[in-house]
């Protein structure tokens, strides 16, 4: 059995600056035990000293703690809501020119989602996302835009013809849609927000902290947004003090900043 897991958080954050107390314990721990013992070392400090010095060992470490279950259109039937109220209420009442953050972006599915819903609306010159995630490699496969038929299953059909390529049993996601997003590296616990955003989309990622990282993340959301901006979270979420932070329920799973 390892032990020392409060000195291992302590090693880990000061090497990943991923604080891991605002994750469920029992639930990350298990996670993080299971990859030690594929790496067949037998405690937290053997497990650091490898990290520290193999970087191949370090970058699966961060991309095996991270979360990357995406797809594109993931729940359709809120896609339909963003697409129909939305984004023509977000357009008439600020512009063409939204400033939209996708939070914890993972592989780039949501983001690229996010433009091609909007080019419905708006010329693609007129659309910027701004996505980050703390994971490079992920960021990196996001850059790449290839994905396979499972992730982009749910996208509309004139969108899928229109914006990806199929090459062998991959798709690749055309360089126009890839020029609206600017993928950056952010730590949602750690690092300074994007301000003056009009929608923010963060959906199924703060399942996996604790309540009070919760409370602290959808403050932190709300002073990003613009007065009467959109936060959209993940079907599997709930916003417990939404009041009390500020919000009002706009639909489900869509938020507006009072």
């Amino acid at each position: 059995m390892l032990d020392n897991y409060e000195k291992f958080k302590k090693d880990i954050y000061e090497l990943t600056k991923i604080d891991l107390n605002a994750y469920k314990e029992k639930q990350m721990r298990r996670r993080i035990d299971t990859l030690i013992g594929k790496n067949k070392v037998d405690t937290y400090d053997a497990y650091v000293a490898l990290i520290k010095k193999d970087h191949d060992k370090f970058e699966q470490f961060v991309n095996f703690l991270t979360i990357n279950v995406s797809e594109f259109y993931r729940n359709p039937e809120q896609w339909e809501i963003l697409d129909r109220e939305i984004f023509p209420t977000l357009i008439r009442k600020y512009g063409r020119n939204l400033t939209i953050w996708s939070a914890a972006c993972s592989t780039g599915d949501e983001p690229y989602s996010l433009v091609m819903a909007l080019s419905r609306h708006l010329p693609l010159s007129n659309i910027r996302i701004i996505a980050t995630d703390i994971d490079k490699q992920v960021l990196d496969k996001a850059r790449m835009g290839l994905y396979n038929e499972k992730s982009i299953a749910a996208v509309p059909d004139d969108l899928k013809a229109k914006y990806f390529t199929q090459i062998g049993t991959s798709y690749q996601i055309a360089d126009e849609i890839k020029r609206c997003v600017d993928f950056r590296e952010h730590n949602l616990l750690r690092d300074p927000y994007p301000t003056g955003c009009h929608m923010i989309v963060c959906r199924n990622v703060v399942i996996y902290f604790t309540d009070e990282a919760k409370d602290e993340i959808y403050a932190k959301f709300h002073h990003s947004l613009v007065d009467g901006g959109i936060l959209f979270i993940g079907s599997t979420e709930q916003i417990m003090k939404y009041k009390e932070i500020g919000y009002i329920r706009n639909k489900s799973f869509f938020f507006e900043k009072g």
